[in-house]
């Protein structure tokens, strides 16, 4: 149980730092530092800081993906199921940490698309996440409307990734509720939708 205490506090203590102060600027030993172990601990424990900054994406994306569901499977509506995007990014802020925005967005754009040498698996999750974002909306989209699949997964993107910026830039409001209903209004999805 030790072990895994001390690993969760040194991914809360990074995913904090990263994503608030930044990466490149965050270094293991303030990482170390805020979760209360040896910068000797905490490479026996991620290996690196850039195998460190994958677990923190993993856990991340992890939770996405649960609270998404949980969000999906609360609504019975096919309309109302690809909008829960914006109730499960509310959702999923609110169990998380107090990063600014997107950690994957963050990730992108602290770091080269392409890495200069071997494996990323930063770079991947971040890929990942893109991918299954878009897998799953478009999903959801042909359960909603078959012949409009790609405009309602251009429109919902654009909010999502809108709601995301503001996020970033301190919105005084919750800029996931706005997204919604200017999907729901861009879309032409008049009434009920969950």
């Amino acid at each position: 149980m030790a072990v895994e205490q001390t690993r969760a506090r040194i991914l809360d203590a990074a995913e904090s730092l990263f994503f608030t102060d930044g990466i490149a600027i965050t270094g293991v030993d303030r990482v170390a530092e805020v979760a209360g172990v040896s910068v000797v601990t905490l490479y026996a424990h991620m290996g690196s800081k850039d195998g460190l900054l994958a677990e923190v994406l993993q856990r991340r994306l992890d939770g996405w993906q649960a609270v998404w569901q949980e969000q999906v499977d609360a609504v019975a509506d096919p309309r109302a199921r690809v909008l829960a995007v914006f109730p499960a990014l509310t959702a999923y802020r609110g169990r998380s940490s107090t990063a600014q925005w997107c950690a994957f967005l963050a990730t992108a754009s602290e770091r080269s698309a392409s890495p200069a040498s071997g494996s990323d698996r930063a770079a991947d999750l971040v890929a990942a996440d893109t991918t299954g974002l878009v897998e799953r909306l478009r999903e959801l989209a042909v359960e909603a409307d078959p012949s409009r699949v790609d405009e309602i997964v251009d429109t919902v993107l654009l909010l999502y990734n809108g709601a995301l910026a503001s996020l970033l830039r301190g919105h005084p409001a919750d800029p996931a509720d706005t997204a919604r209903e200017v999907a729901r209004a861009a879309l032409g999805w008049d009434g009920p939708t969950g």
